[in-house]
């Protein structure tokens, strides 16, 4: 009898590992500068498909770099990831031991109980690093991070949607900013957003919008109304900024360091100058030196889906991001 009850006992104690191991992943870092260092990655928009390329970067920050790095994801009823549930952030509780966290959410409306741990981890002041739709990660009365926060609210595609792909260039006087460090021949097929950093933000890189989707492609001669300026210009005259830092001092007197791009799309990430300067946004964050040339080579391979719609690989739990996993294609819309 006693042995039933302590295998009972046993077995009610593992069941809440098994079940936060279940609805997120968490790669243990390797030997590494970042050993001792929680990275918390919060996935979760329904376009351009963070699902797939926060796995990939958790995994090399983690086995390159030392970092522990958890992913997070938004997930339907049955545990599935589903960056269409808009309210669904799995395993918050990750967010109150992490150093730093990276984003790529859009208009998220999480309960309040799930954003505390959000709000919480970011009034500490650790650094955070906002990608892509980040700049309107929120809506409703969470809405307003993105501006206030990150530098940049939405504001318009810049570039032609899915027609014109974006050339990073680097900002005239950020050449020696160590977030540059080993940074060349970024390229986006997502398109430049239109964005305009406030003046205390420090921009590291502009994108030139390209004639079409082709990395070789010449930049674009097209003209449109600036609205900054308020006037007609070039879509590169001037380019608009990608790529920025600045610092944000939250209600608890806490200073964050924030670094935020408007690229991140799961396939701009297929380019290793564009995953460098985020792994060396990270430790730039988190006061670290950073490497004159980080290691941002796959862990595993890497084939993301295109951005789109409801477009997203269904059937995907989050342990099909194990180490050593290569991603299923997942089941067809329902």
């Amino acid at each position: 009898m006693k042995k039933i009850f302590l295998s009972i006992f046993t077995l009610l104690l593992s069941v809440p590992h098994i079940q936060s191991a279940e609805d997120h992943i968490v790669y243990q870092g390797k030997t590494g500068p970042g050993k001792g260092k929680h990275i918390v990655f919060l996935s979760g928009d329904e376009e351009y498909r963070s699902e797939e390329g926060l796995p990939m970067m958790a995994k090399i920050l983690s086995q390159r770099h030392g970092f522990k790095c958890t992913v997070l994801f938004s997930l339907n009823e049955q545990g599935e990831i589903d960056p269409n549930n808009q309210k669904s952030l799995s395993h918050p509780q990750a967010l109150d031991s992490a150093d730093a966290i990276i984003m790529l959410l859009r208009f998220r409306t999480w309960p309040d109980e799930v954003y505390k741990h959000f709000d919480d981890a970011c009034n500490r002041g650790i650094p955070v690093i906002g990608l892509r739709t980040s700049t309107h990660a929120f809506r409703g009365k969470l809405g307003g991070f993105g501006k206030r926060v990150l530098g940049e609210k939405w504001v318009s595609h810049w570039g032609g949607h899915k027609r014109e792909a974006c050339r990073g260039a680097i900002e005239p006087g950020a050449e020696k900013d160590p977030i540059l460090n080993g940074v060349s021949d970024v390229f986006a097929d997502s398109d430049v957003y239109e964005a305009y950093p406030p003046e205390d933000a420090k921009i590291l890189m502009r994108g030139l919008v390209l004639e079409n989707m082709s990395p070789d492609s010449k930049p674009s001669t097209r003209q449109k109304k600036n609205r900054q300026l308020n006037k007609v210009t070039g879509v590169n005259d001037p380019a608009m900024a990608v790529a920025w830092t600045r610092k944000h001092k939250w209600p608890s007197g806490k200073t964050s360091h924030i670094f935020t791009s408007t690229m991140g799309a799961a396939t701009d990430l297929k380019s290793a100058g564009l995953r460098r300067m985020i792994v060396n946004a990270t430790y730039a964050g988190l006061g670290m030196k950073v490497p004159k040339e980080a290691n941002v080579d796959y862990v595993d391979p890497y084939k993301p889906l295109f951005y789109g719609f409801n477009s997203f690989r269904r059937g995907i739990k989050p342990a099909d991001h194990a180490l050593g996993k290569v991603l299923p294609l997942g089941n067809k819309k329902r």
